[in-house]
C-alpha cells in the first residue's frame, strides 16, 4: 500500500466514518485527553492536549493551532502570518503506556491549504511518496542507545553504579558494564516493566534489551518496519522512556557522549528497500542467501551524501566527541568501536556503513539519539533510493579495522573521514544541493541556521579542560 498523496487539506482529513469508530474505540477505553504531537524541526514532538469531547474537531482540522514560527527556528514566517493547522494521522494512533487515560498521535502541519514546508514529518512523507514513484519502499530498524540516570546533590549521577563516586572511597578499575549479569538484573525494576511494555502493549517485536558498554548504559532491539512508522517509533520511545524513568526516580538522557569515559550512544540506522510491486521480497538478499547488487548500489547512493547525512543524524556538537577511534579511561578498554570514516565494509564497524551477518540491511552507524528521524531516515531513502536507480558504484568494501590503519593505508584506500566537528558537518550539507533538495529549501535553511548557532555559543563558553589546560600553563 503506497502512501496517499492529499492535495489539499481538506483530501487530508480523515473520512466521518473512521473518525466515529476511532471516537466510539478511545471512549471505549476510558481514554479522557489526547496528545496530538507535531514535530519541531529537531525532532522534538510538541502538542495542546485536547479533550475527548474534541476528537471530532481535532480530526477535521479545526483543533488547536499553533504560532510555529514563534517557539522553533524558522524565521520563515512572522507575527503576521497565519497559524499552522495539525491535521491527525490516525494510523498513528497508541494509548500511552505512562498514563492510560491518555491517547497520542501524529500530526502532519497544514498551512495556507499546503503542507507546511518546516514540518519533518511531512518531508518525510514527501520523500516516501518520491521513492515509491520510483518503484521502491524502504523499511528500517534503529538501535537506540541510551542512559539512565539520577540526580545525587544536584549533580547527575548514573542510576545503576554501586561503587563510591569519585572522592567518596575507594573504586576500582572495573570490567565493561555490557552483557553484565548482575547489572542487567539490577535494571530489571526499570527494564522489567520497559519489556512488558514494548512486548505486550505496544507490540513492536521486542527481541532482547542490552546492558551496553558504559555503566547505566542500554540498547533496546525491536522489530524493523517502514520508514515512516519507524520514525514515529523512535519519537515516541524517547518520551516513553523518561516517562518510565521519571517513574523510578531516574532519568533517560539521549546526550551521546555525558563524560569522556562513557562509550557512546549511537542509534544505528538499519534501512532494506523492497520493489513497490514486491513488497514481500527484499531486494538486499538473492536466492541463493548472498547480498543483491541493489545493495551496493544504495551503498554508494549513501556513500555520495555521507557527510551531509552525519549533520542531520549526528546533530549536536556533543555527537562528534564519539566519532573517534580511541578514548583513555574506559571502562574495559580504549577502542570506541564507532565509526570514524565513509566507507562500507562486511561486519566492519569501524566503518560509517556496515553490511551485517545477520541480516539483509545496510547499518549507518554514524547516527545518535539526538537526531531527527524524520530526517535522518528520510534522506536515508532518498540517497539509497537515487544510488540503486541510476546504479552507483560504491568501489570496493573496506574491511580492516580503520582504527589500526595509517594516514597513508587510509588514503590509499580512498575513503574519506567522516566529519570531524558540527561545524565541517554544516559545511558539508551547505554544499550538498541533493541533500538539501530532499529535505526541503526552508527546512535546510532552519537547520543550518540553528545549528551554525549552536556552534557558535559553544566556542563562546569556557570549557573545564580549557582551565585545565591552560590556566597555569602560560
Amino acid at each position: 500500500m503506497t502512501l496517499p498523496d492529499p492535495q489539499s487539506l481538506e483530501e487530508a482529513l480523515a473520512s466521518e466514518e473512521r473518525i466515529k469508530e476511532t471516537g466510539e474505540w478511545l471512549v471505549s477505553k476510558g481514554i479522557k485527553s489526547i496528545l496530538c504531537c507535531w514535530i519541531d524541526l529537531l525532532g522534538v514532538p510538541k502538542t495542546k492536549p485536547v479533550p475527548i469531547s474534541d476528537w471530532h474537531r481535532l480530526c477535521k482540522g479545526k483543533g488547536p493551532q499553533f504560532a510555529v514560527h514563534s517557539v522553533s527556528f524558522v524565521p520563515e514566517l512572522g507575527p503576521a502570518d497565519p497559524d499552522q493547522i495539525m491535521v491527525p494521522d490516525l494510523d498513528s494512533l497508541v494509548i500511552c503506556p505512562w498514563d492510560r487515560s491518555l491517547a497520542w498521535v501524529f500530526a502532519d502541519l497544514w498551512w495556507s491549504d499546503k503542507p507546511y514546508n518546516v514540518c519533518p514529518r511531512s518531508a518525510m512523507k514527501r520523500i516516501v511518496r518520491d521513492c515509491e514513484a520510483k518503484g521502491y519502499q524502504l523499511y528500517a530498524g534503529v538501535e537506540p542507545e541510551f542512559m539512565v540516570m539520577r540526580w545525587k546533590d544536584g549533580q547527575p549521577v548514573k542510576a545503576f553504579d554501586n561503587d563510591p563516586l569519585p572522592g567518596e572511597g575507594v573504586r576500582p578499575r572495573r570490567q565493561a558494564f555490557g552483557y553484565d549479569v548482575e547489572y542487567t538484573m539490577d535494571s530489571m525494576g526499570f527494564l522489567g516493566e520497559l519489556i512488558e511494555i514494548l512486548d505486550k502493549e505496544l507490540d513492536w517485536d521486542l527481541h532482547d534489551v542490552v546492558a551496553e558498554g558504559a555503566y547505566s548504559q542500554f540498547e533496546l532491539d525491536f522489530g524493523y518496519t517502514n520508514i515512516l512508522q519507524m520514525a514515529d517509533r523512535l519519537v515516541f520511545l524517547r518520551i516513553l522512556l523518561k516517562e518510565i524513568a521519571k517513574k523510578h526516580g531516574m532519568f533517560a538522557t539521549f546526550m551521546p557522549k555525558p563524560t569522556i569515559g562513557d562509550w557512546r550512544s549511537g542509534a544505528h540506522m538499519n534501512i532494506s528497500m523492497r520493489h513497490v510491486d514486491a513488497p514481500e521480497v527484499n531486494i538486499f538478499e538473492k536466492d541463493d542467501g548472498g547480498w543483491g547488487d541493489p545493495v551496493y548500489n544504495a551503498v554508494a547512493g549513501l556513500l555520495r551524501h555521507g557527510g551531509a547525512l552525519t549533520a542531520v543524524a549526528c546533530p549536536t556538537v556533543n555527537s562528534y566527541n564519539g566519532l573517534v577511534p580511541r578514548v583513555g579511561g574506559f571502562e574495559g578498554g580504549t577502542v570506541t568501536w564507532a565509526p570514524t570514516h565513509m566507507t562500507y565494509g562486511y561486519n566492519n564497524r569501524s566503518a560509517m556503513l556496515r553490511l551485517p551477518q545477520s541480516r539483509f540491511c545496510i547499518e549507518n552507524r554514524a547516527a545518535d539519539m539526538c537526531m531527527n528521524p524524520y530526517l535522518g531516515l528520510g534522506i536515508s531513502a532518498a540517497a539509497m533510493t537515487d544510488g540503486v536507480v541510476n546504479g552507483y558504484d560504491p568501489g570496493r568494501p573496506l574491511n580492516q579495522d580503520l582504527y589500526s590503519l595509517s594516514e597513508k593505508e587510509i588514503e590509499e584506500s580512498g575513503t574519506q573521514r567522516l566529519p570531524r566537528n558540527l561545524l565541517e558537518a554544516i559545511e558539508t550539507l551547505r554544499n550538498d544541493d541533493f541533500v538539501q533538495q530532499a529535505m526541503g529549501e526552508q527546512m535546510a535553511e532552519s537547520f543550518m541556521a540553528y545549528k551554525v548557532d549552536e556552534w557558535e555559543r559553544y566556542h563562546q563558553a569556557v570549557t573545564d579542560w580549557e582551565v585545565q589546560e591552560y590556566l597555569r600553563l602560560y
